[in-house]
């Protein structure tokens, strides 16, 4: 009994298989059904302070306290401020400073634009972990709009 064409045959369908998974990402690549970059178009800028921990509302700090361990964002309003923060989990050490780059408003969206920064070299912080985060307060605005 010759196997030869079986296997020629099931080599072929092997073949014919990745060549239709081949097309099917290259036409899923092209049809749109890759992410799209959302464009930021900035209507104006936004003032802002930065807050020292002793300004931070109580119900945001205890928020604060309960995400500090990993990454995040939080918006937090009252009657006439939003508060907005950007916290960088725990780090291995202190030392660290934050910058805001830029924080502005588009159609319908809050840009905050931070970046953590530091220890500095031949700087001497100290071995325990840290929470570094910031908190921004600005006049509420009276549209919706989300936070990133």
């Amino acid at each position: 009994m010759n196997i030869t064409p079986r296997i020629k045959s099931r080599h072929s369908a092997c073949i014919v298989l990745l060549i239709v998974i081949a097309a099917a990402l290259v036409l899923a690549l092209f049809s749109g059904c890759a992410p799209m970059k959302q464009e930021r178009k900035k209507l104006k800028d936004v003032d802002y302070t930065i807050l020292k921990d002793r300004e931070i509302p109580e119900k945001l700090a205890a928020a604060i306290e309960q995400k500090k361990e990993a990454e995040f964002k939080i918006s937090f309003e009252t009657d006439s401020d939003l508060y907005l923060v950007h916290g960088y989990g725990e780090q291995e050490t202190g030392g660290y400073s934050i910058v805001v780059h830029d924080l502005y408003l588009t159609e319908n969206a809050l840009y905050f634009d931070t970046e953590l920064l530091g220890p500095e070299n031949g700087s001497n912080p100290q071995k325990k972990p840290s929470y570094p985060y910031i908190v921004v307060k600005t006049k509420k605005y009276k549209q919706n709009i989300v936070f990133e």
